[in-house]
């Protein structure tokens, strides 16, 4: 089996580590991984951003009271988009990422009643066009199962990690086009799937919203890179999406339990406190642990964090006797 064309940058290697570094963070140090309400949330926001992307006009709101089964005057085709993917969506920890049967099964799921060929690959050639011109082409439809195939069973025996996989086969599905309309879709539902199959976290976070607010850089990146036979932008503009996303939802997770008095707030606290030790074994300064931990509250992270951490002994300036020095870093104690 062929490889896709792809490389790994430089900067997808550095999106990559913060994103494992933010997912520590947010399972171990927030309690998002219970928050029941901020899953469904996100859920709704995922299916709004991924169905505005394709130009579905129906807002976050009308969304959220089609899933609760409320009638939305509006498009029924539409309201139809929504349901359908809200079924995928909720599925989607059932489906394995390398079977073709599940791809199909799952695209049913998501065009059901609005394509004619739902839960089929294409009968006949498609084109993205600007106009009258073509921007892209997909595959000629007697080859697309052998390469889905293909794809599915390369990224099987791979070795690459997940979040670049996903991104890789999110791309790859766009350029084949397998489906007669959906392929966008089914291209952010799969990454999402090998993402949550990583970690189960990724189900809930809406890397789609920042998608749609970025929409024309998501296209240019896809078709820059069918252009050169290189998924090297994609994969760099899809795991910045993601970052961005992960960072939003940790500090929001944060927020919350300090506004809100969680009740978890002395196991958040110390989590937070263990993450703080770890990424201060070299002197950082207080922005970069505030960025860090994803605490925007000067006076706050002030107070309540680096003081009794100070008081504690359990973190030590670097410059004790010029306590306001604008060279001022942090460090962890040797002791702590």
């Amino acid at each position: 089996m062929s490889k896709p064309p792809y490389t790994i940058t430089e900067k997808a290697a550095d999106y990559l580590a913060k994103i494992v570094e933010t997912v520590t963070r947010l399972e171990f140090g927030t309690g998002f991984k219970r928050d029941i309400k901020l899953h469904r949330e996100n859920r709704v926001r995922t299916i709004h951003s991924s169905l505005a992307i394709e130009g579905n006009t129906l807002s976050l709101g009308e969304v959220s009271a089609v899933i609760e089964g409320k009638v939305v005057a509006g498009k029924q085709t539409e309201v139809k988009e929504v349901k359908n993917a809200y079924e995928a969506y909720d599925k989607i920890m059932t489906f394995n990422p390398y079977a073709v049967k599940d791809f199909l099964k799952a695209h049913k799921l998501m065009t059901d009643g609005l394509v004619k060929e739902a839960g089929k690959f294409r009968s006949g050639d498609v084109g993205v066009f600007d106009g009258d011109v073509a921007i892209h082409i997909g595959a000629r439809p007697r080859f697309v199962q052998q390469l889905i195939e293909d794809l599915f069973a390369w990224a099987k025996s791979s070795y690459l990690h997940p979040v670049l996989m996903s991104a890789i086969l999110h791309y790859e599905i766009e350029t084949i086009h397998p489906f007669a309309d959906g392929n966008g879709r089914m291209g952010r539902l799969w990454q999402t799937l090998l993402l949550a199959k990583w970690n189960a976290i990724f189900a809930w976070i809406p890397m789609e919203s920042v998608v749609y607010q970025n929409r024309q850089e998501y296209y240019d990146a896809l078709y820059y890179g069918q252009h050169i036979a290189d998924s090297s932008k994609f994969i760099e503009f899809t795991l910045s999406a993601l970052l961005s996303s992960l960072e939003k939802i940790y500090a929001d997770s944060l927020n919350s339990a300090n506004l809100d008095g969680d009740a978890n707030q002395d196991t958040n606290q110390d989590a937070r406190v263990r993450i703080i030790l770890a990424f201060c074994e070299e002197p950082r300064t207080r922005d970069e642990i505030q960025r860090y931990i994803g605490i925007t509250n000067r006076g706050y992270f002030r107070t309540k964090i680096l003081k009794p951490l100070l008081e504690s002994g359990k973190l030590k300036m670097t410059i004790p006797d010029k306590p306001n020095s604008r060279n001022q870093k942090y460090v962890k104690a040797l002791s702590s």
